[in-house]
Parts: C-alpha cells; sequence; structure tokens
C-alpha cells in the first residue's frame, strides 16, 4: 500500500507491503468537546488544586505572564487575551501587566516577532518584553547544584504566570509548567548545569517521577514561586484541544496524561524498520529543529534496526554549535564523551543523535548533498522509497515496518509502559 510523508512544502509516497507493515502509528482518537480560547476558558474557571486567577492576584500588584519563545508552537495569541480578561475582572491594570518571552538560551525577538506571537491587540495592551534583557537574580541552588538564576523582570514580580505548550521532550519528559522558569527565564549556566543530566538513562520522553532533568526543574518553584499555570495540548494542526490551569504540578500532570491518551501509541513489538517524518515545514527545515522525530521513533525500532528519518534539512544544520560538534567528531560516542565532560547547549543534540546511533543504524532522506550526510554518520538518500529497499536488503524480505508520520508528535510505547 502506498503512504504519504509530509517532506519540506511537498510530500514523499512509499509503498509498503502489507507483509512487512507491522502499522502505521498516529494519534489515539478521542472525542474533543471544546477547542481553541473556549477551552482555554473553560480551564481558566476550573482550575486544578488552585484557586480562580482572579482570587489569586490582587489590584496593584506586578504581574510577569512567561511565555513560549518564537521557536515553539505554544499559541500565546489565542491564550492570553482570556487570561487578560481574568486579570482584569480581579482589578488588575494592565500597566502591571508584562509579557515575558521565555527564551532560554535562542536569539531575542524583533518586535515584529513579539507582536506576530501575542497578536496586535495585546502588543498594544501589555508591555512584551524578552526575558534576560535587564539581568538575573541569583536564589540559591538546587539539591543537584543547578543554579537558580531567574532574571530580573520575572524575579522581581509580585505574581508569576507560566503559560506553555505541552509535548514529549525528549529528554526532560514533556515541556510545559516549570520549565517556562527553567530553562526559559534562566540563566545559560543554570540551563547547562540542567540540560547535564541529559546522559541519564532516566532522561527521557514520556518519563516524569524519576527523571533527573524533570525533577530538578519543577524544584526551582522552592526557591522562586509560580502562582498559576495555564497549558495547552496541540493536535497535528496546531490547534488547542486541552488545556490546564492551577498549579504548577498538579495543572501540568493532568496535561501530561491526557497528552499521553493522544499521543501516546501503543504497540505489541518493536520494528526491525521504522520510517519517520518531522512531518514536512516547518518542523524539517534544518536537522537541528528535526531531530525531535528521529528521538521519538528510536523506541519503537529494535537494537541494531534501523531508521529511515525523513526530513529536508534545507537549511542545513540549523544551530552553529551543534553542526561544529557533529562535523568535528571522528564517530558518534566520541559526541557522547564530549557531552559527559563537557555539556554545551548545542551540541546536546548532537550526542542525542549520537545515542540513537549507539542502537540503530539511520538513514536520512533529506535535500542534503550526500558528502555532508555521510560525515555525520547518516546513510544518504533522496528517496524514501530508495531507502526502504535499501533497509530491505539489507536486513532481509521478511523485516518488519513501522511508519510514523508525524514523528515529533507520537511517543512508540511496547505493551503497558
Amino acid at each position: 500500500m502506498e503512504y504519504s510523508l509530509g517532506f519540506d512544502k511537498s510530500t514523499m509516497n512509499v509503498t509498503i507491503s502489507d507483509h512487512n507493515l507491522l502499522g502505521v502509528l498516529r494519534a489515539n482518537k478521542m472525542e474533543i468537546e471544546l477547542t481553541g480560547e473556549e477551552e482555554v476558558i473553560r480551564a481558566l474557571k476550573r482550575p486544578i488544586n488552585a484557586q480562580r486567577l482572579r482570587k489569586i492576584v490582587k489590584p496593584g500588584e506586578k504581574i510577569a505572564i512567561i511565555t513560549s519563545d518564537i521557536t515553539r508552537p505554544m499559541p500565546s495569541k489565542t491564550v492570553l487575551p482570556p487570561l487578560l480578561d481574568e486579570l482584569r475582572e480581579a482589578g488588575v491594570q494592565d500597566g502591571d501587566i508584562t509579557v515575558v518571552f521565555a527564551l532560554g538560551s535562542h536569539r531575542r525577538h524583533t518586535e515584529e516577532e513579539k507582536k506576530y506571537l501575542v497578536g496586535d491587540k495585546v502588543y498594544e495592551r501589555v508591555h512584551c518584553v524578552d526575558g534576560g534583557v535587564n539581568g538575573f537574580r541569583h536564589f540559591g541552588h538546587t539539591a543537584d547544584g543547578t543554579p537558580v538564576d531567574i532574571c530580573n523582570i520575572v524575579a522581581d514580580a509580585d505574581r508569576r504566570i507560566c503559560l506553555g505548550n505541552i509535548e514529549y521532550h525528549y529528554f526532560a519528559g514533556y515541556s510545559g509548567g516549570a520549565k517556562a522558569i527553567m530553562p526559559g527565564v534562566s540563566t545559560r549556566a543554570a540551563i547547562q548545569a540542567n540540560h547535564s543530566r541529559m546522559v541519564d538513562e532516566r532522561s527521557h520522553a514520556g518519563n516524569l517521577n524519576t527523571n533527573p532533568v524533570r525533577l530538578d526543574i519543577d524544584a526551582v518553584a522552592k526557591y522562586i514561586s509560580i502562582d498559576f499555570i495555564l497549558n495547552v495540548v496541540l493536535d497535528e494542526q496546531k490547534k488547542i484541544i486541552k488545556a490546564v490551569a492551577g498549579h504548577y504540578i498538579d495543572a501540568h500532570r493532568e496535561g501530561c496524561q491526557f497528552l499521553d491518551r493522544f499521543y501516546k501509541i501503543k504497540i505489541r513489538e518493536k520494528a526491525d524498520v521504522v520510517i519517520t517524518s518531522s512531518g514536512g515545514f516547518p518542523k524539517d527545515l534544518n536537522l537541528y529543529q528535526a531531530q525531535k522525530a528521529l528521538d521519538n521513533a528510536k523506541h519503537a525500532v529494535k537494537k541494531g534496526g534501523i531508521i529511515i528519518f525523513v526530513a529536508s534539512c534545507r537549511e542545513g544544520f540549523g544551530e552553529k554549535t551543534f553542526e561544529e560538534w557533529i562535523v568535528e567528531a571522528r564517530e558518534p560516542d566520541e559526541l557522547i564523551d564530549r557531552i559527559k565532560k563537557n555539556f554545551k547547549l548545542g551540541g546536546h543534540k548532537a550526542a542525542a543523535i549520537a545515542m540513537v546511533m549507539q542502537n540503530q543504524k539511520v538513514y536520512l532522506v533529506s535535500d542534503l548533498d550526500d558528502f555532508r550526510v555521510k560525515n555525520i554518520f547518516f546513510e544518504p538518500f533522496h528517496d524514501v522509497q530508495s531507502a526502504l529497499n535499501h533497509a530491505l536488503e539489507e536486513l532481509g524480505n521478511e523485516a518488519k515496518v513501522i511508519l510514523i508520520p508525524q514523528g515529533g508528535s507520537i511517543l512508540p510505547v511496547v505493551g503497558d509502559q
């Protein structure tokens, strides 16, 4: 049967024999009652383990609303208007509200980008700034030694409200929750200290309770309070299908449970070959951005199997440090050793790719030239059918195949994990 995968702004087709196909992994079917702004309003009216926001804040208090930067799919322009209405009901003036974009280690925004993220009306109503532009305040260290260094505009606020979208994160378990604070508005040194735990085997997508990266993130709230969160889950068309509000742990965990019901897909067994796509433009613009689909796919393929990773990467690697690390390495294991000795943002994604390659071979179907692809330890192809045919030649015609068309969203799990 023929299947279609997103590739840049087009699609790429592949024919997979029913004899070989174990399954096609897509989001679970769920009945969704409310979507978009209506769902956000519902969540604000029914916060989890917290009072309504209008009862938490008081007139005259300085409010910092921390939301995602332009690299994330968080629909701030949909979420912010009902949130601001809730604050107005509490008597909070627009002049006391600041929207802070959680940059983490990313670049600053232009004013046009800020306006695009929040929408024209919100941009005109309240002050919108990038986190970290006016320095940081030190609050101590977590039990794991991570410095709690928070940007001043957030540290100085009377109330802190964290926004975010919840999706699987390849080493923090899930995005959302306190992640708006750490790494969102933390120093580069703090981020590096936290992220250095990504090499721990418990630091993987879908793990919360024993994940050292996530536990360290949540511990930051012991040093600087998070008064309220509003997180959303998006479908594959980036539409809000679930919102959770309230306590920074309890509301976040309910959102994670919903995400699992929607995107965690059970499989009977792992496959010999997994074909995965980032979903096309803009997710596969560069390798740095597309990597997430590769990391999710590793959970569905046997040790010694093959991942066919479909991503245009027409803009190349996408991040300077990432490119330097992966190009300079002589073998994948060198990247893992390097990240353990000297954690560096950007290099961490090169190490994540290397960790996949410890157990599986990866074919990259892309627009990159063959020399560049071979130089970074992938086997190059320019169409997915050729890649599959080659994989079946290598592993045998009885090899079983799993297809994941939207690999950045889907988390495969074996049995009852």
